[in-house]
């Protein structure tokens, strides 16, 4: 079996695609990532075979106009992107990336001849290059599905890339959807869904070692990729650490090389990992500040440990609801993260009994899912079945 994966040009979105890849891989099948260019570099740190197609698209620039805005304003400058037609603000943007890849994807699908097509849920040329070669499209989800209100107007949105590589009518949801979420934290589907669960893969980096005993809680601090690359302002991790680092904890606080400048000098005592995967710090951990987004909140469950999130991003507001609604953790506006409200929920959070037994039965569900390696053998069915 021929499987090709395809995500656009954003980290976090091929990480969550890492984990099946390989273990089609294991199995003894063929696989390929298709990326734009920007993404090749990183396709191949993950070990997998890469292809680029298409071109760059300044997704950084389209990513800045979806930013939630703050009632005090805060002087970032940061303009919100019109709203056209119905679904998600962000379609625009998904729609642009899809312009790039679609024709290079359907190009590469009908030279390299995949059985099916993997893609995540923002990689809307996915499904239009297996409508346009033949081949089952599998879609596969990284956290909360937010693109389940967009599902109505996605016929229409991919009309002229369908149009053009003369599909026929597809489902834009492919044939199932592999899901590395619980079911108790998804939303509420009425697709064909597989369960999967999550295995952690946070970026390629060697295992630190061992984090001596701290003989107090660990926190764990984390902002990922996005928000600073959009505006050093809304990167909020100084902050975080001026208010929580005089409490009774260990904070620890993971950050990228890129970010580091940013922290200036740090307080004694606050230890700073630097290009460190955060799914390897998580076990020694008994708390995690961050901003949302669904690599490190599904980390932070996998290990069973709560959250206290500050989403800033419309997908890291819906994975911080799912959050807020499980009872895993506990939710701020960038307005509501004064220093004494994060100390406040800080303490609340490591001494509260409720959300960390809320993350626990979490893990324990992502846990009791099928192994991605299990996957593999309904990718296979898939495939044999084809497209009906």
């Amino acid at each position: 079996m021929r499987v090709l994966f395809t995500t656009w040009a954003w980290p976090s979105h091929l990480y969550v695609l890492v984990p099946l890849a390989w273990a089609c891989r294991a199995a003894g099948h063929e696989v390929l990532v298709a990326s734009q260019p920007e993404l090749l570099d990183e396709i191949t740190r993950t070990g997998l075979p890469g292809a680029a197609v298409g071109a760059d698209v300044d997704a950084v620039n389209l990513v800045r106009g979806y930013v939630l805005p703050s009632e005090a304003g805060h002087g970032d400058g940061l303009g919100q992107a019109p709203k056209v037609g119905k679904g998600p603000r962000a379609m625009q943007m998904f729609l642009a990336h899809a312009e790039s890849m679609v024709d290079g994807l359907v190009d590469l699908a009908r030279e390299w001849r995949p059985d099916v097509i993997v893609f995540e849920p923002t990689a809307l040329a996915g499904p239009v290059a297996a409508a346009a070669v033949g081949v089952p499209a599998v879609r596969q989800l990284y956290g909360t599905d937010l693109m389940l209100r967009a599902r109505p107007v996605l016929p229409a949105a991919l009309t002229e890339l369908a149009q053009r590589h003369r599909t026929g009518e597809f489902d834009p949801f492919g044939v199932c959807t592999v899901d590395p979420t619980p079911a108790t934290f998804q939303l509420p589907t009425d697709y064909r869904r597989l369960p999967m669960r999550y295995v952690p893969f946070n970026g390629s980096g060697p295992r630190p070692a061992p984090l001596p005993a701290a003989g107090r809680p660990r926190v764990c601090l984390t902002w990922g990729h996005t928000i600073a690359k959009l505006d050093p302002k809304r990167f909020l991790v100084p902050q975080v650490i001026d208010a929580v680092h005089g409490l009774d904890v260990e904070l620890l606080v993971a950050v990228s090389a890129a970010q580091r400048p940013l922290l200036g000098e740090v307080p004694d005592g606050v230890r700073v990992v630097v290009d460190v995967p955060v799914g390897h710090l998580l076990g020694d951990c008994d708390l995690v500040i961050g901003h949302g987004g669904a690599g490190t909140v599904l980390t932070a469950l996998h290990h069973g440990l709560p959250l206290l999130v500050i989403p800033q991003l419309p997908d890291h507001l819906g994975h911080s609801g799912r959050v807020l609604a499980t009872g895993a953790g506990e939710v701020l506006t960038r307005d509501e993260a004064t220093p004494d409200r994060l100390r406040a929920e800080v303490t609340r959070l490591l001494a509260d009994g409720p959300h960390r037994e809320a993350a626990a039965k979490l893990s324990q569900e992502m846990r009791g899912q099928p192994a991605p390696s299990e996957i593999v053998a309904d990718l296979e069915s898939i495939a044999r079945v084809g497209v009906n």
